[in-house]
């Protein structure tokens, strides 16, 4: 496989990062452990602490995990989860399909890839792991076939959601898809019925999404048990920025 290694190793006073697929068990559970401390714990959701310290669902088996280690200390400071078209074929759907309705796209599903579970280590949001990941995220495509990446991406709701609908009807105006490419929510999100009080506040990822040229296909879905409302958006490999890819260099790894 491939291992894509940061420019920043060659200075000093920047943390040192690889960025590799996760090869084994061992490496799934130190993501597994990096998502709780960041979805579960941190967010106070009680509800989805199994007591093991791990955030884990049916998916994870089915998916790869890219992974961002800081060499120094070896630890995990990123990660990002991808299902490819063969992988969802295997389990039945997309993960995205728990909360939205994909028929519109059912021509595309064999040149799909779903990207989910974006996780940054507090510590290490900078800049340069998410462009790591991004950059890993477009080789993963090219070595897919895949012309389309999926997924969503979530809003917070912990002011009630007035921030949610603040970006939905932001956005609606400047990124929404087109007709042929909408998915509908199974449980939407009123975000019509609720007034939004500020300027939008974009999430980061979601804004990473658009300045590489997504759309986002329709209303949100509201995921209760992460207390957020969730944009679907598509993005054309045609279309995702280079410039998250030219600042690396591709080296072979000997496994």
């Amino acid at each position: 496989m491939q291992q894509i290694i940061s420019s920043t190793e060659r200075q000093q006073k920047l943390p040192k990062l690889t960025l590799s697929l996760a090869g084994s068990a061992a490496e799934i559970r130190e993501v597994q452990r990096l998502r709780y401390k960041v979805f579960i714990k941190a967010m106070g959701l009680s509800a989805l602490d199994r007591g093991d310290g791990l955030d884990q669902d049916e998916f994870d088996a089915y998916c790869d995990h890219l992974i961002v280690r800081e060499t120094k200390t070896l630890k995990i400071v990123g990660t990002y989860r991808l299902l490819s078209a063969n992988s969802a074929q295997k389990i039945g759907r997309y993960y995205s399909e728990n909360e939205f309705d994909l028929g519109r796209l059912q021509h595309l599903r064999s040149r799909m890839v779903e990207a989910g579970r974006a996780c940054i280590h507090p510590d290490y949001r900078g800049g340069s792991v998410i462009m790591l990941l991004w950059s890993g995220l477009a080789e993963y495509m090219r070595r897919e076939r895949a012309h389309y990446l999926i997924g969503c991406a979530s809003i917070s709701l912990a002011d009630g959601g007035h921030n949610a609908a603040a970006v939905y009807k932001a956005l609606s105006q400047t990124h929404l898809s087109a007709s042929d490419y909408r998915v509908t929510p199974h449980l939407p999100f009123p975000v019509h019925e609720i007034e939004a009080r500020e300027p939008a506040q974009i999430p980061a990822l979601i804004k990473g999404y658009l300045r590489s040229g997504a759309w986002i296909c329709g209303e949100p879905a509201w995921d209760h048990d992460f207390q957020s409302a969730d944009l679907f958006l598509l993005l054309t490999l045609a279309n995702l920025d280079s410039r998250y890819a030219r600042h690396y260099a591709i080296e072979e790894s000997p496994q």
